[in-house]
């Protein structure tokens, strides 16, 4: 990722932090300031959190904030855990994603937004002037100017605006294991591995506090055919032949051809299925975790990384523009840290542009329009 737009997603995720918490206080939703460790296992690694640390302060943070700590200065904050070295993030902490959007959403319909929820797009008609979106249940509607952030779902709908036909993508789901009380303290912060493949991050073992109180570990990476499915391997038959069909004909193809990520596969994707395999990852930095300590699955989520035309991951998120459409595709970071900060300036961007009108009187909101751009 280039420095510019990682610098840019930094203060994304520096400025959202602070309106997520007002949002969560002023709703009652759980916010827990434990603090999170990036560990380093080598040196290696440790050269990864200094550049961390640089881009940290660039943004905003102080040495209250940030800190790199050494082992010994680790052992006497966490005796429990190993490892060379720790960027320790005082700032950081947990909340209750779910809880948060809804809170969002609240806010959104009182302002006069209309949700329509399980409105999947089957057809898009773009004129000079504007754009024509029918849904799976053939209904309709006609806009100005639409901005697609659908998630896993972005590249689907870009595409139906005739955007990025070459480009594909892949649903990784990953799950956690909850800890069961016996071990859920024996570490009291966040703890992030520096990622050993930083073009596939959520291969390596998080150590997580939630706001609930419990302590989980993961993600695995398990292939899965939409960004739904949150349960099983296949959602239904006809997004799963959907999906075979543009692995068998897309870009896809050129990367499962790619004889060093199969290898990638075999080692790492696949071993990551199994809670045995994650729990010994897991100890190379908490050695006392055992499998038996992880009775069942926690929280899941849906990854989805684009596939460039030549067959390689896209390590940057996407925006682009078509006739009378804004879209960001892969966005995977700074994720939902992020989104709220990384919004205001989207809307910043095309208003310049001339493309959206700024309006006269904001309307009422807990986050300040003006306030978040004049920090960007």
């Amino acid at each position: 990722m280039d420095s510019k737009r990682k610098k840019n997603f930094a203060r994304a995720a520096f400025l959202s932090h602070d309106m997520w918490k007002v949002l969560a206080n002023e709703n009652n939703i759980p916010w827990v300031q434990g603090g999170t460790i990036e560990i380093a296992l080598d040196e290696e690694q440790h050269k990864t959190l200094e550049k961390y640390m640089v881009l940290g302060k660039e943004n905003g943070l102080t040495e209250e904030d940030i800190s790199i700590l050494d082992s010994s200065e680790l052992k006497q904050k966490e005796p429990n855990l190993n490892c060379y070295s720790g960027l320790y993030c005082t700032k950081e902490g947990s909340t209750n994603y779910g809880l948060l959007t809804k809170a969002v959403s609240e806010l959104s319909k009182k302002n006069g937004t209309n949700f329509l929820l399980k409105h999947n797009v089957k057809h898009v008609e773009e004129t000079a002037k504007d754009a024509n979106i029918t849904f799976s249940d053939n209904s309709s509607l006609t806009a100005n100017f639409v901005i697609n952030c659908a998630g896993g779902n972005s590249l689907d709908v870009a595409k139906k605006f005739r955007l990025l036909k070459g480009y594909s993508d892949l649903h990784f789901r990953g799950e956690y294991w909850v800890a069961d009380s016996d071990i859920a303290n024996l570490v009291k912060t966040n703890i992030y591995t520096v990622p050993r493949y930083p073009e596939f991050p959520f291969l390596d073992p998080h150590w997580i506090k939630r706001a609930n109180g419990e302590t989980e570990i993961g993600p695995n990476a398990v292939p899965v055919d939409s960004p739904e499915a949150y349960d099983s391997f296949i959602t239904d038959i006809p997004t799963a032949l959907s999906k075979i069909t543009d692995i068998v004909t897309g870009s896809t193809k050129k990367l499962l051809l790619n004889t060093d990520f199969i290898s990638l596969i075999s080692k790492e994707f696949l071993s990551s299925i199994s809670k045995s395999a994650m729990v010994e990852r897991v100890k190379k930095f908490i050695p006392a975790v055992k499998p038996e300590n992880f009775p069942k699955r926690g929280t899941a989520g849906i990854r989805t990384p684009v596939i460039s035309p030549e067959g390689n991951f896209v390590s940057e998120m996407i925006e682009i523009e078509g006739k009378n459409s804004f879209h960001v595709v892969n966005y995977n970071t700074p994720g939902a840290t992020g989104a709220p900060a990384y919004s205001a300036f989207v809307v910043k961007k095309l208003q310049e542009k001339g493309i959206l009108t700024q309006p006269k009187n904001q309307k009422d909101s807990i986050w300040n329009f003006n306030e978040i751009i004049g920090q960007d």
